[in-house]
């Protein structure tokens, strides 16, 4: 199976009053078709690991190459496109754009790689029906449940079909039957060319990855996974 992802020495340090080190020399290789999720305390580098695959922070040291593609962490326009046509992300807090419809918030990420925008609506429609949303199509963000916000922001990350799905406790302000009800959608999103990498406190659904990674202290130990 083809590595996707490869962090190899990946290292991150904030600068503040004194240096802290959050993640501390890691390596790892993530495969396409496989998920992977990512347990520890809190301040143990799992936002940190995700912000860095997501391209949204930069490492402080080492590299990271996504499908045979080395991230040159200057290149910041080059990484915007990367990370529009190929990774997915789910936060916690649905970060839904609060003065825009479901619809709206669905497809609008889209419209950064293509400029139809009747397509673009299409294509989302497709994707809030997929979640059984359909009948909440033009609600607002406030005029959603917190599983109802949930469900959308998977649709919006969906929109341009990514290889890549990052999710940071995506049930971690869900009770417990929207929180399986999100991981049910989110596990049945798996495919041989995806990877799906999600942090969580919850046990129970971190067991149901492929290959669990276990961090304290910006260092890994992986269960069923390779190095």
């Amino acid at each position: 199976m083809n590595n996707y992802i490869k962090i190899k020495n990946l290292t991150k340090r904030y600068e503040k009053n004194k240096s802290i080190k959050v993640l501390n020399n890691i390596s790892f290789n993530f495969d396409s078709g496989k998920t992977y999720s990512i347990m520890g305390p809190s301040g143990s580098g799992k936002s940190t690991l995700l912000n860095l695959l997501s391209l949204i922070d930069t490492p402080t040291s080492g590299s990271i190459e996504i499908n045979n593609n080395n991230i040159k962490s200057s290149n910041r326009v080059e990484n915007d496109l990367i990370r529009a046509k190929n990774i997915g992300i789910i936060y916690q807090d649905k970060n839904l754009l609060s003065d825009f419809t479901a619809l709206e918030n669905v497809y609008l990420p889209n419209l950064l790689i293509s400029k139809e925008k009747q397509s673009s609506k299409e294509r989302a429609k497709i994707l809030i029906k997929n979640i059984g949303m359909s009948a909440r199509i033009n609600h607002f963000p406030n005029e959603l449940s917190g599983g109802e916000n949930q469900r959308i922001a998977i649709a919006r990350a969906l929109i341009n079909n990514p290889n890549i799905i990052l999710a940071d406790e995506p049930t971690g302000s869900l009770d417990s039957e929207n929180a399986k009800l999100i991981f049910k959608i989110l596990f049945n999103l798996k495919n041989k060319n995806r990877i799906f990498i999600f942090a969580t406190h919850n046990r129970y659904f971190a067991n149901m990855a492929d290959c669990k990674i276990i961090m304290n202290n910006g260092n890994i130990q992986i269960t069923n996974g390779s190095i």
